[in-house]
């Protein structure tokens, strides 16, 4: 059966509140737990951006049972992929080997603040793949010196290690992206129920099928709240970027490139796009599209911080109950 995550969304919420969230969000019942790793929001509404390394080693000391994971990082500018090497298995150790590593070629939003530009797509493309090879080779215990086209490494190597090897996702768009990095990755890792992205990874030759050893992680919004009027605003004020796309949400710099590129988007849009309102059916209806298309794993994302500690509190249960109740039908 598909399982069920939820979204650490730093955008939104502090370190302290993201960290209780996580506990209850456990004893809800979900599955696994991701979180975002950004430097900015997308929107100056959202409002926040603690540091997610430090937010995900608290919850791992907040919570037993569910796995955790980045969803996703990108090693390859912010960070130097021999210090993500460092951090994921520090947080593998420190969950006791629940974390998972996903990792993603990054938007110019987080990424532009240490001065290095925006490189095109297929730069980004060749780093990160680059990068996979280097956190591959420390997280496996290699003293590591290496020179390569994006990358530079001086006699590094993690000191403490997990004893089960450091289990990786990339988020891939498209095809060609699968065929990429699947042999790079243990799992997939897509935000559009999309089932040619499953199919295009099984048939990467010499890579565990999805289902059979490898995973297909996927997220959606949701807007839960009694009033669906307020479920609507709350959406658009803070996730109207979601309507953009990935070509644009990957390339502009700033809130207030987000804002500018999403003004025209209305309540309307954003309802027709993400579940907002009560209905619990409607909620796990888009949340099950995943699992339509093939997927193993798929983490909601509950908008609005004023609103998370009632949605846990009051319908994260029945909705669980609702989701698994049709993955059963």
């Amino acid at each position: 059966m598909t399982r069920i995550g939820y979204t650490l969304m730093t955008e939104q919420s502090g370190p302290r509140q993201l960290v209780g969230y996580a506990r209850d969000a456990e004893r809800a019942g979900f599955d696994f737990e991701v979180s975002s790793d950004h430097h900015s929001p997308w929107l100056t509404e959202q409002g926040h951006a603690p540091y997610a390394w430090s937010v995900l080693g608290a919850v791992a000391q907040v919570t037993e049972r569910v796995e955790l994971m980045t969803y996703v990082t990108c090693p390859t500018m912010r960070y130097h992929p021999a210090v993500v090497a460092q951090k994921a298995a520090t947080m593998s150790l420190l969950s006791q080997g629940r974390f998972t590593l996903g990792l993603g070629s990054g938007e110019n939003l987080n990424e532009h603040v240490v001065g290095e530009g925006w490189p095109a797509v297929e730069t980004r493309q060749e780093m990160l793949e680059e990068a996979i090879h280097i956190i591959r080779r420390l997280t496996d215990g290699e003293l590591l010196t290496y020179r390569g086209d994006h990358f530079a490494v001086d006699a590094a190597r993690v000191w403490d290690l997990p004893e089960d090897p450091l289990r990786i996702g990339v988020a891939a768009g498209g095809p060609k992206a699968v065929g990429r990095f699947a042999p790079l990755a243990d799992d997939l890792i897509a935000t559009e129920p999309n089932a040619d992205l499953v199919r295009a990874w099984d048939d990467v030759d010499g890579v565990s099928a999805i289902g059979s050893g490898a995973r297909a992680i996927g997220q959606v919004p949701i807007s839960w709240d009694p009033d669906e009027k307020v479920a609507i605003e709350r959406a658009h004020e803070q996730f109207r970027w979601f309507a953009g796309g990935w070509s644009v949400n990957a390339d502009l710099p700033t809130t207030q490139g987000f804002a500018g590129a999403t003004q025209l988007i209305s309540p309307d849009d954003v309802a027709a796009n993400i579940a907002c309102g009560p209905d619990l059916d409607r909620l796990a209806a888009s949340i099950t599209a995943f699992a339509d298309a093939g997927f193993t794993d798929v983490a909601l994302v509950q908008i609005g911080d004023e609103a998370q500690q009632r949605f846990l509190d009051e319908a994260a249960e029945p909705l669980l109950a609702r989701v698994r109740e049709r993955l059963q039908g």
